[in-house]
């Protein structure tokens, strides 16, 4: 499987949501909405439908339609937000929380930049 990352660093082609979606699997969409649905993310099997964050996608989770991070690496035409003038910021407070090592992906390519 190719490897998808995300504009925040998050590894696409590891997380549940996508994996289950190219592999067609419901039993493994199943867990996630166990494991992930909450008051604030609300999730149903149809939810988890996910191609990776990419400009391309042409699915995503609920919530990542609505991603700060995302939205702003769109409108500011990058690959990852790496390649940001303003990296590191605030918006990456929050996916960070979620997966530290994100973060490590980013720094090491924003140290290839030379920025």
């Amino acid at each position: 499987m190719e490897k998808i990352l995300a504009f925040c660093g998050i590894m696409c082609s590891s997380c549940p949501a996508y994996i289950a979606t190219q592999e067609d699997d419901d039993e493994k969409r199943r867990k996630i909405v166990d494991e992930w649905n909450s008051k604030e993310f609300p999730l149903k099997l149809e939810d988890i439908n996910c191609d990776g964050c990419l400009p391309f996608a042409k699915k995503l989770l609920p919530f990542c339609n609505e991603c700060t991070v995302r939205i702003c690496a769109l409108d500011k035409g990058v690959e990852n937000c790496a390649y940001c003038d303003d990296y590191p910021c605030q918006k990456l407070e929050f996916p960070w929380s979620m997966a530290k090592d994100a973060k490590d992906r980013l720094d090491d390519i924003r140290k290839t930049l030379g920025k």
